[in-house]
């Protein structure tokens, strides 16, 4: 299981045990919030895009409360952005739909944090299976994601 990688990836960082693992289903902005209890704007949703090489992967992490701004991600990136067949996320980012997340994930998906997510103390992003969470400070999230940059690439939904 993709969580297990995860909890495995976050040993050293000393945040395996703080992976938060819920009965019911977390994998939509909305289900994770109430699974939280926080709003859903805190949620740390990772999108997951096709790089430029085939095979590569761009995952940008942003709040819950935005959206993909297509001409600012082809701005930054270079290209349009374009989501993976859902048959194939799991292939590119090492974790199924509902629990992509950016940890643990294999040499060609690539990290990038949305600034929207900066006005928040805690974020919850998850941890690799569509029932789980780990609260994070923006700083713990650029340096457990190894995140390639921050990025302006989001709007308001």
């Amino acid at each position: 299981m993709a969580i297990d990688k995860v909890k495995l990836y976050l040993k050293p960082y000393g945040k395996d045990q703080a992976i938060l693992e819920f009965q019911e289903s977390s994998a939509t902005v909305e289900l994770a919030a109430q699974a939280v209890g926080c709003e859903p704007a805190k949620i740390a949703k990772t999108m997951s895009f096709l790089g430029k090489e085939e095979g590569d992967c761009i995952l940008v992490v942003t709040a819950g409360d935005r959206k993909i701004d297509n001409s600012k991600f082809k701005k930054f990136f270079g290209m349009k952005a374009k989501m993976p067949k859902g048959e194939d996320v799991e292939s590119l980012t090492g974790h199924a739909i509902g629990g992509v997340c950016p940890f643990a994930n294999p040499e060609q998906a690539n990290v990038y944090l949305d600034e929207s997510l900066k006005r928040f103390e805690v974020i919850y992003p998850a941890a690799g299976s569509a029932n789980s969470a780990l609260p994070v400070t923006c700083e713990e999230l650029e340096n457990l994601s190894q995140a390639r940059s921050w990025v302006d690439v989001c709007r308001e939904i």
